[in-house]
């Protein structure tokens, strides 16, 4: 049975909070009927609470150091996404809430970054979903259209229209929605408050009891979330985390840590010489590039993903301002993407999504691209004036490249004129000289819980019981650093593109401290995740979908006067799915999920390759979460084997599974089983459709459990095309 003193005594409630607060909003509420007020019930209800008032000792005034109007129930830090629907989110379940906010609403979603990175659209539900929605329902008033019509710009680009959703769209019309959606609550939103660093959190008995500001303001309020991308919050809580990469034999994963000799975007495709003076080492390094050499693949250390802005350009010329030349200009920090182009790198440095009208979302794409690499490590732990530093450098160093690829001689003229043909959005960020104040803070602090998301939670080997949510997008993390290889040539080392498998469920302990640390403090933006793992769950629709959770978990604890870590998790799910959220994946042409497959399951992550094969997830229906490829190349060089470690000796069924969707298959490819009787040998026809769930076919029927060296192997020598590995199933022949 609960206390029922316990939510009354540990909420700092005064009795303004009863007549001033809360009997209005139940007034106001809309289960609340004229019929209830006509009955006079309400008057039984009073005297129920001032019963209530005298139990449990109330007292008449806030906690001494607070005031009235900063007395919440629940206070959210940081006016992201996440901050912005766990607030809605909040108001919706009767709450009183305040969003604390220190520059401006929206983050990156109003930032820029107009290209949604959803994974799986059908992940998205809840408010996420309500959210893309009205984008969409924005974007139906043809007065919405200045530079091209609707039906141009699906044509354009089909992927971003769905007929219920909208998934891009300009900056000032994201900063629209989240402002219609707050102004629809009775949600406090507070703008230019900053959380005192030095002596910001006034914590005890194992709970935050209020956040003061700069400015001295306080918010007291019963339960928190820190909903910013730094996670200040959470730090001056005591709560644990981490920052950069874990070795990969923290987690068991196989993506953290260092990463040399990975072909990723970013990655040199010629070579460049990294000295002031080419060829003498003495003359030190040209900027952008670190000294000293990395550390074992694998290895942690203190590294993070490379930050930029994500800049709103148009080439619409009655709407577009011409690149601007910072006042600090230096020409020589542009030397290294200098020299790559005169190396012979045409990639444009940069990668263009449209936006309606005329618009897009560029973000960073070649060796020397708009992410400022290595300049961020100081970032997370810096105080708010050295963040302020750091932030214009990168405001600096883009600017200043934009000027250099449109008006420096040696950027090839077709790069040149591609640059000179794009600028600033006039209509787009008016207050800040129409550049994005949001720097794309990709990952920075991350929380360590009861439950680490893992590598193994997005390849769909480790699955979380206590879905909050459903991430989709793939493990993708961009450079860390540049350095000099064994050969005197430039290279980038940390960048890693790897599908996920299904989508995968988000556990509670994720956004929730350990107990012990903090009872009432719930984190959906710095959650629980190693660098990997985060690389994939750091979307801006997955961290609305956490904010939403995250506030009707607090809704919860408060009904009940709980920590946050006893809510009941089957309650909370019931309430999420009551509010649209997705927690599961049943969806039936999605990939396919290894622990859904019956029998025993090889995956080509788990395959032993010979040679360079490709990983991709872009066409068919695939096993896990992707398959490799041959790149059709090298034949006769490259070959993976399967092996057989099967959980007991038997009679077993094998089945090989291959995407079928995309062109140029081989029609011969050469397989062989090795099982304990010998050895069997196949010639497959990867142009024909896969007969069983859409990617395998049948080999036969096999003894094993005998014999080491038990295996399926695929090999490329003689194929007329791109040579498949998918997955190998065994299924007990019963």
């Amino acid at each position: 049975m609960h206390d029922i003193k316990r939510p009354f005594q540990e909420g700092n409630y005064s009795l303004h909070r009863v007549f001033g607060v809360l009997l209005p909003r139940l007034a106001s509420h809309r289960r609340m009927t004229a019929e209830f007020w006509a009955s006079k019930r309400w008057a039984s209800l009073c005297a129920v609470v001032l019963s209530l008032c005298a139990v449990t000792g109330w007292a008449a005034s806030p906690e001494k150091g607070t005031t009235a109007d900063s007395d919440f129930d629940l206070v959210i830090y940081g006016g992201t996404p996440a901050g912005i629907v766990a607030a809605v989110q909040g108001d919706r379940l009767g709450l009183r809430v305040v969003l604390i906010e220190p520059h401006r609403l929206g983050g990156m979603t109003s930032g820029g970054l107009g290209a949604t990175d959803f994974g799986q659209k059908k992940a998205i539900g809840g408010l996420a979903k309500e959210f893309y929605r009205r984008v969409k329902q924005h974007y139906t008033d043809p007065e919405a259209w200045l530079h091209e019509t609707a039906a141009e710009y699906k044509a354009h680009l089909a992927w971003a229209v769905d007929e219920d959703a909208m998934w891009t769209f300009e900056p000032h019309v994201a900063a629209r929605v989240f402002n219609a959606m707050l102004a629809e609550t009775a949600v406090e939103v507070k703008l230019g408050e900053r959380l005192d660093l030095a002596d910001g959190v006034q914590f005890r008995d194992g709970r935050i009891v209020a956040i003061k500001m700069e400015s001295g303001k306080v918010y007291a309020g019963r339960i928190y979330i820190d909903a910013t991308y730094e996670g200040d919050l959470l730090a001056r809580s005591g709560v644990r985390y981490c920052i950069g990469r874990e070795s990969n034999h923290e987690y068991r994963e196989t993506l953290n840590g260092s990463r040399v000799d990975v072909h990723g975007f970013a990655q040199f495709k010629v070579n460049v010489d990294p000295y002031v003076q080419p060829g003498d080492p003495s003359s030190g390094l040209v900027a952008g590039i670190e000294s000293g050499q990395p550390a074992e693949p694998g290895t942690g250390d203190h590294r993070i993903q490379a930050y930029n802005f994500r800049i709103c350009a148009t080439d619409v010329p009655s709407n577009r301002i011409d690149w601007p030349k910072p006042a600090m200009y230096d020409p020589s920090r542009y030397e290294l993407l200098l020299r790559n182009l005169e190396a012979g790198d045409a990639r444009l440095p940069w990668s263009l999504i449209r936006m309606p009208n005329g618009k897009t979302d560029a973000n960073s794409s070649s060796a020397v691209s708009t992410d400022n690499v290595g300049m961020n490590y100081d970032y997370v732990e810096a105080n708010y004036e050295q963040r302020t530093a750091i932030v214009r450098e990168h405001e600096s160093y883009q600017k200043g490249l934009f000027w250099t690829l449109a008006h420096n001689p040696r950027v090839p003229a077709p790069i040149r004129e591609n640059f000179r043909k794009f600028g600033l959005s006039r209509d787009e960020f008016i207050d800040n000289d129409h550049w994005p104040s949001q720097l794309y803070i990709r990952e920075a602090r991350r929380m360590v819980s009861g439950y680490v998301m893992t590598e193994r939670n997005c390849r769909d080997l480790e699955v979380a019981e206590d879905s909050v949510g459903l991430g989709s997008y793939a493990m993708d993390s961009h450079a860390v650093r540049r350095y000099v290889d064994g050969e005197g040539h430039v290279r980038t080392e940390g960048e890693f593109y790897v599908a996920a498998g299904p989508p995968y469920p988000i556990s509670y302990r994720a956004i929730i401290p350990t107990r012990g640390e903090c009872t009432n403090l719930l984190v959906p933006v710095c959650l629980s995740a190693s660098h990997v793992a985060y690389g994939s769950i750091r979307m801006e629709p997955v961290f609305m979908i956490l904010g939403q959770s995250a506030a009707t978990a607090a809704a919860h604890a408060l009904e009940e006067g709980i920590a946050l870590q006893d809510v009941n998790y089957e309650r909370l799910r019931s309430r999420l799915l009551n509010d649209g959220q997705i927690l599961e994946w049943d969806e039936p042409l999605g990939p396919l999920s290894i622990r859904k497959l019956a029998g025993h399951v090889v995956d080509d992550s788990q395959a032993e390759f010979t040679g360079t094969w490709t990983a991709s997830a872009s066409a068919g229906r695939f096993v896990g979460s992707g398959y490799s490829h041959d790149s059709n190349q090298d034949k006769g060089r490259k070959e993976a084997r399967f092996p057989v470690r099967l959980p007991q000796p038997g009679r077993y069924e094998v089945r090989l599974a291959y995407t079928h969707a995309g062109g140029g298959r081989a029609s011969n490819v050469p397989v062989t089983v090795h099982h304990d009787e010998g050895q069997e040998q196949f010639v497959v026809n990867q142009r024909q459709a896969p007969t069983h769930d859409g990617c395998f076919i049948s080999l036969g029927t096999f003894a094993f459990g005998a014999s080491n060296a038990a295996a399926v192997v695929v090999e490329t020598h003689g194929t007329d095309g791109y040579v498949i590995v998918d997955a190998v199933q065994f299924l007990p022949d019963n």
